[in-house]
């Protein structure tokens, strides 16, 4: 089971030192998780996360640009055709043969960049939720992540019903997101374990392992990790 620590905004290279196979970084302005800082430079087995709520597309590019992005998170309410777009991206620039012209100092972005980032599409589940409305972006993006319906698109610290996800009927690998903490070890431990997590690809967690939001308790982390792979 991969894991993934999302919502990283100060102490990144702490963070790093646990290796886990996911950092995400929120690029929302209404989030006080919200990155603006550096990057630094990261062992290649962690994979950077931009978070992203209904943004523009070419903001998007923007910041894998800048920060070298291996995965985009869409957490808003983005559509398929949006989704597709991102996706696509390079081949209707191509096609059409515009420029490129998103660089923030008149430059021009290697489009070829972009076509291998993986995309994440969040859906927010509280008692229930329509599965079906997965099937049309199955195409376009390459994992979902469920988490709980809350005030804010993410970081709410409380879970959903994961026996919801019993009705999951895709096998697209999905993140399992929202309220995760230590105090959930247990539940995790047996969900893993239930034919329900076949699908289960990577564990989030997020605010239950803050002192402030954005800054990481490295000891719960570590506490969280150990436990979790014993």
């Amino acid at each position: 089971m991969k894991l993934k620590i999302c919502g990283i905004k100060y102490n990144t290279a702490e963070v790093a030192t646990l290796q886990p196979d996911y950092l995400g970084f929120i690029f929302y302005k209404k989030s006080p998780r919200h990155f603006e800082g550096i990057i630094p430079d990261l062992p290649k087995s962690i994979k950077k996360v931009g978070v992203f709520v209904d943004e523009a597309i070419d903001i998007i590019l923007q910041k894998i640009k800048k920060y070298d992005l291996d995965v985009i998170q869409l957490h808003g309410k983005e559509d398929v055709h949006y989704c597709a777009s991102l996706k696509f991206e390079y081949h209707i620039l191509k096609e059409q043969n515009r420029p490129a012209n998103w660089g923030t100092h008149g430059g021009k972005f290697v489009i070829e960049d972009y076509i291998d980032k993986k995309i994440i599409k969040v859906f927010s589940i509280k008692d229930e939720f329509d599965f079906s409305q997965l099937k049309p972006y199955e195409e376009y993006v390459d994992y979902f992540l469920f988490d709980t319906k809350g005030r804010l698109p993410g970081g709410n610290g409380y879970t959903f019903n994961w026996d919801v996800l019993k009705e999951y009927p895709s096998t697209k690998p999905y993140f399992l997101s929202g309220g995760i903490g230590l105090g959930e070890l247990q539940k995790i431990k047996e969900f893993i374990k239930h034919p329900t997590s076949k699908y289960c690809y990577a564990i989030d967690v997020n605010s239950k392992f803050e002192i402030e939001p954005g800054l990481k308790s490295i000891n719960e982390l570590e506490k969280f990790i150990y436990e979790l792979q014993h």
